[in-house]
């Protein structure tokens, strides 16, 4: 017997066809198999979603829980659709729905809307439970049924109070406009304020949000004499059940104010002072007139915090004024503060006495010379070839405010110029490594615009070191040019293996050896004239043949020299102690020829001279023929 599962679920628009492979077998036989073909048909009936609980054709219910639900409150309007809860597998154009209890006060719409009673709920103090049975059928005769629950929670009014039913409130006169009064406050969710009496004109208003009453004009007596007393009457209500409302008197005095301020003289103080001027020195001496005693207190902003005191009366610099910083030059050197003088009373008085101090500059420090004055340049530097900068420094403000220029004593004979503004060193004149091979002159640096005062200027010498470079006519000459060397490799740090024997044309030129060819797998490297050996994991012995080039000095053309070094690279022993053997030996083969051509051309002086003799009659002859071609 074959059944279908309690909780299954058929949709012929989705699977229509089921095929089930069934074995059976009796005790002691072979194990017969066959199929089965289920086909489901589509059903004819209206169905209801699973929201709802519905009774077909026949009376065979879908196994629907609960039922749909809604949970309004006793003072809102409910509405909730339930046509979404009903499918037809013909696809109706329309469905009807209609109650099937009338004892509810639920109201049902023929598109199926259920909606709350046109006077709303009664209100209650417990939960109230509402049931609608609801029956729906399309134009095919075709019916479900289904029922919608509707909870109804008690209702939750709203209650504003406040904590206090009068309150007292005296302000200054000569309160500005929309200046804070004081502040309202009454319990509840969304409170809203609001004033119900109101002086005219309106001298008070109440934001209705925070409760913050505030002056709407200036409170002057003299213009307004009511505003010295006025009683308000403030009410709270809830924005959303305006009808839930609380009031409290508020009783605002304004107090009369003194109409005398202090008067000082001089109103306002402007000075220059040096930014040398010690802490504790007086500024200004304040004369002030008013009632009372008088109160003397210094305002200033960020930059002069700090900077100015007031001993009674007297302004007095509490720090030191200087000019060579970043706050100042921010500030434009000028330093603002503001005097207040308060007279006691009720209320006090006060008056703002406005205070720009200028600093003007000092120059207090020498400028300094930098670390390395010694430069190089190369004998055969042309006209204008910078040699190098002097970099001077001064602690004065502005930092790079420095004239460079040469001591009399040295510009005659010198081959060198210096830049004024910039300290830049050129050449000027012929170098010659023969004749004198350093330069040592003295530079002198001298600072401006470091002082109020254009001629209190300082000064300072610094050495200065020029060395001449020679540059090589002629090519190196190394002995020997070809070597055989056999070096034994082995673990660890670099290995020397040579040192080359090289001499340029002139002494003192500096030489500089690089390996040319041969060192593909960078087991050597050149540091000076010192060929090292680098050991990487040889695995068997061979032989490399290195070219090294050695020239001298930034010559154009380069002059070099190649030394061609044949190495025999032997790994080492293992039963021998390590070593390494660097033996120089003469090569008994046929030499091997290495040929390094350089494409140059150096022609001799009178080649020169004859070549441009030659040129200029040249040009002379075609001048008068074309002189004489024009004449005729």
């Amino acid at each position: 017997q074959i059944s279908l599962r309690a909780a299954a679920a058929l949709d012929a628009r989705r699977v229509n066809q089921y095929a089930l492979t069934l074995r059976a077998a009796c005790r002691g036989e072979e194990e017969a198999e066959g199929q089965l073909f289920v086909r489901v048909a589509p059903s004819r009936a209206l169905r209801c979603a699973t929201s709802f609980t519905s009774m077909g054709n026949g009376g065979t219910e879908m196994g629907c829980s609960g039922g749909a639900g809604a949970q309004p409150r006793g003072e809102t309007w409910a509405a909730a659709r339930v046509t979404g809860g009903f499918s037809s597998p013909f696809c109706p154009v329309s469905l009807q729905f209609s109650p099937k209890n009338n004892d509810t006060p639920l109201v049902l719409t023929e598109r199926g809307t259920v909606l709350a009673p046109a006077g709303g709920f009664e209100p209650r103090p417990s939960t109230q439970v509402f049931r609608l049975e609801i029956v729906v059928t399309d134009r095919h005769g075709h019916n479900c049924s289904g029922a919608v629950t509707v909870q109804v929670l008690p209702s939750r009014r709203p209650r504003v109070t406040f904590a206090e039913s009068a309150r007292a409130v005296t302000v200054p006169e000569g309160t500005g406009p929309l200046e804070v009064v004081t502040r309202v406050h009454a319990s509840g969710d969304s409170v809203r304020y609001v004033l119900l009496t109101q002086a005219t004109p309106a001298l008070f208003t109440v934001d209705a949000v925070s409760g913050e009453i505030r002056s709407a004009r200036r409170l002057d007596l003299e213009r307004f004499p009511q505003a010295a007393h006025t009683q308000l009457l403030v009410q709270a209500y809830e924005a959303r059940a305006p009808a839930a409302a609380a009031t409290m008197a508020l009783n605002v005095t304004v107090r009369p104010r003194s109409r005398r301020a202090p008067r000082c003289v001089p109103a306002l103080y402007v000075s220059q002072v040096p930014e040398t001027v010690p802490p504790g020195s007086t500024l200004l001496v304040l004369r002030c007139v008013g009632p009372g005693a008088l109160r003397y207190e210094v305002e200033a902003a960020a930059a002069s915090h700090g900077l100015f005191r007031m001993e009674g009366p007297r302004l007095q610099v509490n720090a030191t004024l200087d000019y060579d910083s970043e706050l100042a030059a921010a500030v434009g050197f000028q330093f603002a503060a503001s005097i207040v003088v308060t007279a006691e009373g009720q209320p006090p008085r006060s008056t703002r006495v406005p205070v720009l101090v200028t600093v003007t500059p000092v120059n207090e420090y020498a400028p300094q010379c930098p670390n390395g004055t010694a430069f190089s340049v190369p004998e055969t530097a042309a006209f204008g070839t910078a040699v190098g900068r002097v970099a001077g420094t001064d602690r004065d403000y502005p930092p790079h405010s420095i004239e460079y220029g040469l001591e009399e004593s040295a510009r005659s004979g010198q081959p060198f110029s210096i830049d004024a503004h910039t300290g830049q060193i050129y050449v000027v004149g012929p170098l010659d490594y023969e004749r004198q091979r350093s330069y040592r002159f003295p530079v002198r640096l001298t600072d401006t615009h470091n002082d109020a005062d254009p001629t209190a200027r300082r000064s300072c010498l610094c050495d200065v070191t020029v060395r001449v470079q020679a540059v090589l006519s002629e090519a190196p000459v190394c002995t020997p040019e070809v070597q055989e060397l056999r070096i034994t490799s082995r673990a660890g740090g670099r290995q020397p293996v040579t040192r080359l024997a090289c001499q340029g044309g002139r002494e003192g030129a500096a030489l500089s050896y690089a390996i040319a060819r041969g060192n593909e797998d960078g087991r050597f490297r050149m540091e000076g004239n010192t060929l090292l050996h680098v050991p990487s994991g040889l695995e068997q012995p061979r032989t490399f043949v290195l070219l090294v080039e050695v020239w001298a000095g930034p010559s154009r053309p380069r002059r070099s020299a190649v030394v061609m070094l044949v190495l025999h690279v032997t790994l080492q022993s293992t039963t021998a102690p390590p070593r390494s053997v660097a033996r120089r030996s003469t090569v008994r083969k046929e030499p091997l020829m290495v040929t390094w051509t350089e494409a140059t051309w150096s022609p001799a002086a009178w080649f020169v001279a004859a070549l441009t003799a030659s040129g200029a009659l040249l040009l002379a002859a075609l001048g008068c023929a074309a002189r004489a071609l024009l004449q005729r």
